[in-house]
């Protein structure tokens, strides 16, 4: 009996003694493994605050810029009004000043909420750094309503200028601005305001002043455009050969001095 006892002793202590490396394997690899999934959770949580904080910067700054307001490309005279004299019934002008301040050629462009009744010249233009012109405005005034009086009349209409950088000089067309819509910048929005053609004003002097100066540049355009192209010298014709024309002239003048001497015998 004593021999089985001690047996069940020696089997006891063998099981437990191969039972602890097994206990403490498991512990072991147990822990790395909950201590990488904690180093791989933070790297995560790093990550995403990463992210959600960039996302947020870059949406900031976004919101700024569109708060900011535009670098504007022209500068207009007067800034933000179209003044007309009020004469019911009549087709009256305006006149804005229109200058680029930019470095580069710009393009603007005239648009309105009344093309039936409104019309500019010129509609559209490409101005040189520092260029400026004077564009005057055309409108049919509308008689006032029963309730509205003379001068009180408002119009709703209004006027939007349109600008875009463009290379260089170039000849204005308006498909410039479909073609690039997304490069395109709302200059101002100018609002009707009407003056009383009898009533001396700093504003209805300004307007008068202004249009005497457009149509005196609009006269300008037209002569130039009638003056014929400036003599640069002797012609140029195909590979290089010159053509002088006082020779030209003279050899036919012989050629015909001999057809009529053949002719007369």
């Amino acid at each position: 009996m004593a021999v089985e006892s001690e047996k069940s002793v020696a089997d006891v202590k063998v099981w437990s003694l191969c039972k602890i490396p097994f206990w403490h394997t498991s512990i072991a690899s147990s822990s790395s493994s909950s201590a990488s999934a904690s180093v791989s959770g933070r790297s995560h949580i790093h990550q995403a605050v990463e992210s959600s904080s960039l996302h947020s910067s870059n949406a900031v700054s976004s919101i700024a810029k569109s708060l900011l307001p535009s670098r504007r490309r022209l500068r207009l005279d007067p800034p933000n009004k179209l003044f007309f004299p009020y004469e019911p019934g009549k087709q009256v002008k305006s006149a804005v000043g229109i200058k680029n301040t930019c470095k580069s050629h710009v393009a603007f462009k005239f648009q309105t909420t009344a093309p039936k009744s409104c019309y500019m010249r010129p509609s559209g233009g490409v101005l040189a750094p520092g260029e400026s012109i004077i564009a005057t405005v055309f409108k049919f005034v509308e008689p006032p309503g029963n309730n509205e009086k003379s001068i009180d009349h408002k119009s709703k209409v209004k006027f939007k200028i349109m600008s875009l950088k463009v290379k260089g000089e170039m000849d204005y067309v308006p498909e410039l601005f479909d073609e690039q819509r997304d490069h395109t910048a709302v200059e101002q929005v100018l609002r009707v305001v009407f003056l009383d053609p009898e009533r001396p004003s700093p504003a209805l002097e300004k307007l008068k002043r202004q249009l005497a100066e457009a149509e005196a540049e609009a006269e300008a355009a037209v002569e130039a455009r009638k003056k014929p192209p400036e003599d640069t010298g002797p012609r140029i014709v195909g590979e290089g050969l010159v053509i002088d024309e006082w020779k030209e002239r003279r050899e036919r003048y012989l050629a015909r001095q001999q057809v009529e001497g053949v002719d007369s015998k």
